[in-house]
């Protein structure tokens, strides 16, 4: 009886750890496959340096780079964690250099302009002028500003009602883009309306504008998303980004629809690719950036719901690894809201909601990787 007990019970012990070794082979299987190449990063957990004056940001919702590696920021003051004996908020803009040291800071209301109601991102065109877009109730316009802040132009009425065919007012401007050789800006609108337009650099005017699809874009109410719903055929709100390429082509953020749209510069339709698409709420497709090489190979696109960068095939659009963890620590987010890459091939994120920072990932290089999630890309030295 007892030898019977034995065998029986080693019989078990065998099967046993026979299948955890196949549930082992399936999980690896998993989250493993055959090596790609492709560009590599590390968190570079001491920049920026610590901000002066007791300085804090609230919600940083926006990142862009100069033609002289300066990174700039565009945060919520009014979301600051202000403490009476601690801190106090920020101005609206910071400049950092490339050592991650603050070099100017402005922004917020003035006479001349009417200041959004909730500043959202922005971009510096090729002669460093700073252009910020607004995405509270009555944004309804752009702001551009020289590199130091002294005003430009208002384009667009502000306090105008959602219009996605106007041509005198935006609906929550989400980020802005330039085509310096076409010397047109692109403007993902946004919060409100549900299109693409596409403006003159020099006189803010409006040259075209679309819809998901190339369509002409609609305000109808779609309701909330649904992945196994039919796919929508307009922009759900935000349009969060529209990102022009050197060969002619436009990758549009469709954040709640968790999907790329992939058009020609007039409109056209190409193609689409959904990221992550079981994503409610917020949505998996946040901001796009692109690789430095040449032929731009590379999509990086921040996914503040799941909190991840995606890297991305940008002729495929087939995600390659993906980077990031949910988190307070440096390489983790919450909430990544934009990416921005500067001529060294480097990556900038910001975080908004109670994330409020700004990160910098190093470019590592090509390097052959088999993880399809990575993690937390933590310095290796």
């Amino acid at each position: 009886m007892n030898r019977r007990r034995t065998l029986v019970g080693g019989t078990l012990l065998v099967a046993a750890i026979v299948a955890l070794g196949a549930g082992e082979r399936a999980l690896d299987a998993h989250t493993r496959r055959a090596a790609v190449t492709v560009p590599t990063f590390e968190v570079d957990p001491f920049w920026p340096k610590p901000l002066p004056n007791h300085w804090v940001l609230g919600n940083v919702i926006g990142v862009g780079v100069d033609a002289r590696d300066h990174v700039f920021v565009v945060h919520r003051a009014d979301t600051a964690d202000s403490l009476t004996t601690c801190c106090t908020a920020a101005p609206p803009v910071i400049e950092f250099d490339p050592e991650g040291n603050v070099v100017s800071a402005w922004g917020g209301p003035h006479d001349g302009y009417v200041w959004p109601g909730s500043n959202h991102g922005i971009a510096i065109d090729n002669k460093g002028n700073v252009w910020i877009g607004g995405n509270g109730p009555t944004d309804s316009h752009i702001l551009k500003f020289t590199h130091d802040g002294h005003f430009l132009m208002q384009i667009g009425i502000p306090g105008q009602a959602v219009n996605s065919n106007a041509t005198d007012h935006f609906g929550r401007v989400a980020k802005i883009s330039f085509d310096v050789p076409a010397n047109e800006a692109y403007i993902a609108d946004g919060y409100g309306n549900h299109r693409v337009a596409v403006l003159d650099m020099d006189n803010g005017k409006v040259k075209r504008y679309w819809g998901a699809y190339g369509h002409v874009p609609s305000d109808s109410n779609l309701g909330p998303y649904n992945p196994d719903a039919p796919i929508a055929q307009q922009f759900r709100n935000p349009v969060h980004c529209a990102e022009p390429t050197t060969d002619g082509l436009l990758y549009v953020c469709d954040r709640a629809n968790d999907r790329i749209q992939l058009f020609k510069k007039d409109g056209s339709f190409v193609k689409e690719k959904r990221i992550a698409p079981k994503t409610l709420g917020d949505g998996s497709v946040w901001d796009i950036a692109f690789s430095k090489d040449k032929g731009q190979k590379y999509i990086y696109l921040a996914d503040g719901k799941n909190e991840h960068v995606y890297v991305i095939d940008r002729q495929s659009l087939e995600i390659l690894t993906m980077f990031g963890d949910g988190g307070r620590q440096p390489g983790q987010w919450f909430a990544v809201h934009s990416i921005a890459t500067d001529s060294k091939g480097n990556i900038f994120t910001t975080e908004t909601y109670e994330g409020k920072r700004i990160q910098k990932f190093v470019y590592q290089g090509l390097h052959s990787v088999a993880a399809m999630n990575q993690g937390v890309v933590w310095p290796k030295k």
